[in-house]
């Protein structure tokens, strides 16, 4: 399945196949447009596909089965069959297939991404409960790939038109997420939230903000010591390796008067800390990042919806905006690539930073 063009190839896992996953999938690339960017493989069963494709009437969907994964024609939608047996579909309800068919797309998926068989994965919703088993035991896609690509660690990154938000923890109960609140987390997800934005963003010199964990940042250890003594030590040390971050910041205060707007991406200690702001206040459509990984994942912000699987009526806007990232991710990682093999080209990039920098050497705190 190597690149014969220049366009990127793009796998699709199917999500929960009860879900809204495969809908989304045949309404997103029904416009053919896409195939102009990407070429697209979904890792599903034409089967589960055509289920779905006869509850949208109106829509035109087409495309080649493949059984291999050196038969992609780019020129149309592929359907690589992860499995030929025919399964029972019902859409909204919460079963052990959706589960165990998800797990069978997203493991076949990945594991083509992780081969470079595939230049980027859109993965759809799965649902935590029913992809449990003795072989996935992942609270998500995050850890699951965290896992598979054999990385120390990697962040969710929550991407929209004017805002980016990371999360220093994840899918952890409130009670447990101090003791996860420690220096040297804080440093290695600034360490690949800077990178990423570098890399995957285009941004020579990113600004990250970093939030507290108390009510008003602790009010100087009033409420709360992790701010004064895990928090604040962390940002000064990754200062020092050249992290250009600041804070920490009243997280409530900090949203409330658009502070996230004077910055590139901002690092939040827990996950509705973040994503309640982000889901609040990002324009346009929100999209999953898996920053931290060689290889480049996307997702919609969204769940399996199970209230409206199978009814025709899901709104793929986020999940095509996934698309758009996945392959946006995939061409500034190309010209990433190119800056580092000229560095004349990076230098000049450097010296805009620089500039503009210069204006906003010092950030409220």
């Amino acid at each position: 399945m190597m690149v014969q063009t220049n366009k990127p190839i793009i796998g699709f896992t199917c999500g929960d196949v009860n879900g809204i996953g495969i809908e989304l999938i045949i309404k997103t690339l029904e416009d053919t447009r896409l195939l102009e960017i990407c070429t697209p493989v979904i890792f599903a069963n034409n089967k589960v596909i055509n289920f779905y494709r006869k509850s949208l009437p109106e829509v035109n969907f087409n495309f080649s089965t493949i059984k291999d994964g050196t038969k992609v024609n780019h020129k149309q939608i592929n359907v690589y069959n992860c499995w030929e047996e025919e399964i029972a579909i019902t859409p909204g309800q919460l079963t052990d297939i959706g589960g165990q068919y998800a797990v069978i797309s997203l493991t076949v998926a990945a594991g083509a991404l992780k081969a470079g068989k595939i230049d980027g994965l859109v993965t759809a919703p799965i649902h935590k409960r029913n992809v449990q088993s003795e072989d996935f035991n992942f609270t998500g896609h995050t850890p699951f790939l965290k896992h598979l690509f054999e990385v120390p660690d990697v962040v969710m990154l929550l991407v929209a038109e004017n805002m980016r938000v990371a999360l220093l923890t994840e899918h952890v109960t409130i009670k447990d997420i101090a003791q996860l609140v420690t220096k040297e987390n804080i440093i290695q997800k600034l360490t690949i939230v800077n990178q990423s934005l570098k890399k995957d963003f285009g941004i020579t010199k990113p600004k990250i903000a970093v939030l507290g964990l108390n009510p008003h940042a602790g009010d100087e250890g009033l409420i709360g010591k992790e701010e004064e003594e895990i928090i604040k030590p962390a940002i000064k040390e990754a200062k020092h390796k050249d992290i250009f971050c600041f804070g920490p910041y009243s997280a409530d205060a900090f949203f409330a008067r658009g502070q996230y707007e004077k910055f590139d991406v901002v690092l939040a200690m827990y996950h509705d800390q973040g994503l309640i702001p982000f889901k609040s206040l990002a324009l346009g459509e929100g999209v999953n990042f898996t920053a931290g990984i060689t290889g480049i994942r996307t997702s919609p912000d969204h769940g399996v919806a199970f209230d409206i699987a199978g009814k025709g009526i899901a709104n793929e806007s986020s999940f095509r905006e996934a698309i758009f990232k996945c392959v946006d991710i995939f061409n500034s990682r190309k010209e990433y690539d190119e800056q580092r093999k000229n560095p004349l080209k990076k230098i000049s990039a450097a010296v805009v930073a620089n500039a503009v920098d210069e204006r906003i050497t010092q950030l409220p705190e």
